[in-house]
C-alpha cells in the first residue's frame, strides 16, 4: 500500500482521530443532510409557534383603523398605547389578577407539599414499605378514572366552598402525574445516603427535608412550573364554581371578555373610551398582560426543567 495514501478518519498509528475535526470527519453525508433538515424543521416549528403570538402583540399596539381594515400583520401600524391604558385602568382586570395571584400563592405550595409527602413513602423499596404497590396502583387508578364533573361540583357545594378561593385550590391540589414524576426522581437517589443518615440517628422527616429535597431541586422546579402554569391558565373551574363575576380568576375573566363583552355593565365613561378603540386590540392587550408573569418566571426555572423531566421519567 502506498505511503502517500491519506485516510481522513485515522492518524499515522492507525488509530481513529479524536477531537472536533475527527468528529466532523466521521459524519457521513446523510448525517449532515439530516442535521440541516432537522435545523430547518425546528426553525419552521419555532416560527409557527411565535408568529401568532407576535401578531397578537402587533395588534394590541396598533390603532383602531388599521386593525379594522386588516392592515396589521407582523408589525404595529400607527403605534399606540391606548389599549393597554384602557385595560390597566379597569378595576375588574386588577381584581381578577389579584384572585389569580392568591390562587397561585395558595395552590402551588399546597400542591408541592402534598406531592412531596406522597412521593417520599411511595419511593421506598417493598422491603421497607410492604403496601407500596397497592398505594401506587390506587394513585394510578385516579389518573384513569375520576369522580367526574357533577360529583365534584356537588362536593364543592356541600362543603360551602362556592364563590371562595378554596374552590379553585382544593379540588386539584394533588396532581398524580406530579407525584409519579417526583417518586421516580426520589428513587434515583442512592439508598446509601438514607442508610448512612439512619445510622447517624436521623429520622424520616430529617432525611426528607435535609437530604432528599436539596438533591431534588430539578424535580421540585419541574413540579413547581407544572403547578404554576396549571393554576395560572385554568379558567373552567372559575366559570363553574364562581357564581359572581367579581370572583372570576384572570383566565376566566379573559375568556368572558374575549367571548362576550358585556356592554350593559360598562359605565358611560368606559363606553366612550372603548368607542375610540378596537375591541380586538383591547382583548389582545389583556392576553399579553395575562401572559407576562409566566414569561417572567419560566427563565428562572428553565435550567432545572429538562433535568427534572429526564431524571424523573426514568423508572428505577
Amino acid at each position: 500500500m502506498s505511503k502517500n495514501m491519506n485516510f481522513p478518519f485515522f492518524n499515522k498509528k492507525g488509530k481513529i482521530k479524536k477531537g472536533e475535526s475527527g468528529n466532523r470527519a466521521l459524519q457521513t453525508r446523510g448525517q449532515k443532510i439530516y442535521h440541516v433538515f432537522n435545523t430547518i424543521i425546528l426553525i419552521v416549528l419555532g416560527l409557527v409557534c411565535l408568529l401568532p403570538f407576535w401578531h397578537i402583540i402587533s395588534v394590541s399596539f396598533s390603532d383602531k383603523a388599521p386593525v379594522i381594515a386588516g392592515q396589521v400583520k407582523l408589525w404595529p401600524v400607527r403605534f399606540t398605547w391606548s389599549a393597554y391604558q384602557y385595560v390597566l385602568e379597569r378595576s375588574a382586570f386588577w381584581r381578577s389578577l389579584l384572585i389569580t395571584f392568591a390562587r397561585v400563592f395558595l395552590g402551588v405550595p399546597l400542591n408541592l407539599l402534598l406531592v412531596i409527602l406522597s412521593a417520599y413513602p411511595l419511593s421506598k423499596q417493598k422491603e421497607k414499605f410492604h403496601m407500596r404497590s397497592v398505594y401506587v396502583w390506587l394513585f394510578f387508578f385516579t389518573m384513569l378514572f375520576n369522580g367526574g364533573l357533577i360529583p365534584t361540583y356537588l362536593l364543592v357545594t356541600n362543603l360551602k366552598m362556592l364563590n371562595t378561593i378554596w374552590a379553585l385550590v382544593l379540588p386539584g391540589c394533588l396532581n398524580v402525574f406530579n407525584v409519579i414524576l417526583m417518586l421516580n426522581f426520589f428513587r434515583q437517589i442512592p439508598h446509601e445516603l438514607e442508610d448512612a443518615a439512619f445510622v447517624d440517628g436521623a429520622g424520616h422527616w430529617r432525611i426528607l427535608w435535609q437530604i432528599f429535597l436539596p438533591i431534588s431541586l430539578p424535580s421540585i422546579a419541574t413540579v413547581t412550573l407544572f403547578s404554576l402554569v396549571g393554576h395560572w391558565n385554568s379558567w373552567f373551574d372559575g366559570m363553574i364554581y364562581m357564581k359572581k363575576a367579581e370572583m372570576y380568576p384572570l383566565q376566566t375573566y379573559l375568556r368572558s371578555v374575549i367571548m362576550t363583552m358585556n356592554f350593559e355593565k360598562m359605565s358611560p365613561t368606559e363606553l366612550e373610551r372603548l368607542a375610540k378603540l378596537n375591541d380586538r386590540s383591547v382583548k389582545d392587550a389583556q392576553i399579553i398582560i395575562g401572559a407576562i408573569p409566566i414569561l417572567i418566571v419560566y427563565p428562572f426555572l428553565q435550567k432545572y426543567f429538562v433535568t427534572g423531566m429526564t431524571l424523573g421519567s426514568v423508572k428505577g
